[in-house]
């Protein structure tokens, strides 16, 4: 672990830099497809720029997080302790998931609310290759007709909508984009 890249890689001006990612990650989630591009953060290796930014922005002391072994590593979990000081935590506890797809997609343990408080759900942050305005059909609130994103597995996401108002949110992260995937959004293979 380098002691060092824990303590750079954050917000440059934190109060600018946070308020425009977070009004990226807004827009991200009311327009569901649309890819946004979010600057500034530099987290360790394997954590792309674009996830590092979400979880600086969305991430504090009471935010219990979930890292995928593929992103579990000791100069990933230095930099998001000493930037966000959001503790880890075992899926069933968590208010946010990191990882690549395969590993968000296949733990089932991630809390999908309840009906008297929805909101109680896991918000997965995925890391994905690419994003694409390609694939996928999404249809919904926040999209006018229909929006097109190359989100992996739509079976997924048509069953986690089936839930409703339950479910899982979803933000795709690639190098320096994301683009958003609500539980309310209707996704179709494309």
């Amino acid at each position: 672990m380098d002691a060092g890249l824990a303590l750079t890689g954050g917000f440059a001006d934190p109060p600018v830099m946070a308020a425009r990612a977070f009004r990226a990650i807004l827009d991200a989630m009311a327009r569901p497809g649309r890819i946004h591009r979010l600057e500034g953060a530099a987290p360790p290796a394997p954590l792309p720029p674009a996830a590092g930014a979400v979880l600086l922005v969305l991430a504090d002391a009471t935010t219990p997080l979930w890292l995928a072994p593929g992103l579990d590593t000791p100069d990933v979990r230095a930099w998001i302790a000493f930037h966000t000081g959001a503790p880890t935590a075992a899926p069933v506890a968590a208010a946010i998931a990191l990882g690549d797809w395969p590993a968000l997609a296949a733990e089932q343990g991630f809390p999908v609310g309840n009906p008297e408080y929805p909101d109680r759900s896991a918000t997965l942050v995925a890391v994905v290759p690419t994003l694409e305005a390609a694939g996928a059909r999404l249809t919904g609130p926040g999209i006018a007709g229909a929006a097109r994103l190359n989100v992996p597995d739509p079976a997924w996401h048509a069953a986690n909508r089936r839930r409703f108002p339950l479910g899982r949110d979803c933000i795709f992260c690639a190098g320096d984009r994301i683009a958003a995937v609500p539980r309310s959004t209707i996704v179709e293979a494309g």
